[in-house]
């Protein structure tokens, strides 16, 4: 029998309602195992054998509503199909039903109900819902805040090799919330989550190189793992690979490749990338000089509070760079970053209000 006669004879059986075949027949096409991918064939197969009650079956019928693949997304049909892999005691199922009544999706936000489900998945030993329960506790979700909590279920589901767990555990030994800070443990959670591919674990472990904490600084490992995560589209680490290449720090000066990354991290919104970006175009490096975008990005930085982007608002109102000259509005903006610490700032006020 050959592969096609193989496969004719699984549909058959899956045609004649054997469920197993058609769970392993939904695998088959939405891995493209054997066959070409086809979310559509897979949602249907699935969702006969979630209508016999396969609770495998039920979960990925979860994830086919839940990321619209082969089907329209629709949060409410996926919290249907979840439940009830969940009550079939399906730990990923309920580690997911957690998370959906965790966020409000599909069902109305309920952090208790969230806890219940987290619970139940840990109960099976469950890493991504130990991650979720730590959560929690960090946050307060639901529960009393509670950092040394938070710790104690990051660290198990670290230990299970979660990456975001890994990420958290390093951010916790980093800050020291929930355990003595530690650099050289964060460090070491960092690199695991890093080697995961998790992008935010990346950024600071390349922020770890940067500074020299919990490692000898060392800026070209900075720069390759600030790379890593900008690939990914993490917006912190495009800003931080943007201050590289504009600094010559780990890689060769390079300001057309800052302006690249800066832009990147300015159009997902990064405070900090957009203010440099501005720099930018107001020296005209990497880019040519123009005083309007410099004011356009100053300000949509400095609409987010940032106190550097203030000042140098301020700085261009009382010029009247890439705007009309305007000191009230310049006076304005130097006191919002003065208030919040920075010297330029405040200076600039001395300066204008003819005090020495």
């Amino acid at each position: 029998m050959n592969e096609n006669e193989k496969f004719d004879e699984l549909t058959k059986k899956a045609e004649q309602g054997d469920v197993n075949v058609q769970f392993n027949l939904g695998d088959m096409y939405y891995y493209g195992e054997g066959v070409e991918q086809d979310y559509k064939k897979a949602f249907e197969w699935y969702t006969k054998a979630a209508e016999q009650g396969d609770a495998c079956a039920q979960k990925d019928l979860w994830g086919m509503y839940y990321y619209g693949r082969g089907v329209e997304q629709d949060y409410k049909k996926a919290f249907e199909w979840c439940t009830k892999a969940a009550e079939q005691g399906d730990a990923d199922a309920q580690n997911y039903l957690g998370f959906m009544y965790d966020c409000g999706q599909g069902v109305e936000q309920d952090y208790e109900k969230a806890l219940e489900w987290y619970t139940k998945a840990v109960e099976q030993g469950d890493a991504s819902a130990q991650n979720n329960l730590g959560s929690m506790y960090y946050y307060g979700r639901g529960v009393v805040q509670d950092y040394e909590k938070a710790f104690e279920w990051d660290t198990k589901a670290a230990e299970q090799e979660n990456a975001t767990a890994q990420y958290n555990l390093g951010n916790m030994y980093d800050y020291g919330r929930g355990v003595a800070q530690n650099y050289e443990k964060a460090f070491e959670w960092y690199t695991k989550a890093a080697e995961q591919g998790n992008a935010h674990a990346q950024n600071n472990l390349g922020g770890m190189y940067d500074c020299g904490q919990g490692v000898a600084q060392d800026y070209k490992k900075a720069f390759e793992w600030y790379t890593k995560a900008a690939e990914q589209g993490y917006a912190y680490a495009q800003y931080n690979l943007g201050v590289m290449y504009e600094k010559g720090q780990g890689v060769a000066q390079n300001y057309k490749k800052a302006f690249e990354w800066y832009t990147k991290a300015a159009e997902q919104g990064d405070a900090y990338a957009q203010n440099n970006l501005g720099g930018m175009y107001y020296y005209g490096r990497g880019v040519e000089q123009d005083y309007k975008k410099a004011f356009e990005w100053y300000t949509k930085a400095a609409e987010q509070g940032y106190a550097g982007a203030q000042y140098n608002l301020g700085l261009m109102y009382e010029k009247g760079d890439g705007t009309s000259k305007d000191l009230k509005k310049a006076i304005e903006y130097y006191e919002m970053a003065s208030q919040q610490g920075e010297e330029d700032a405040k200076e600039a006020l001395k300066r204008l209000n003819g005090i020495k």
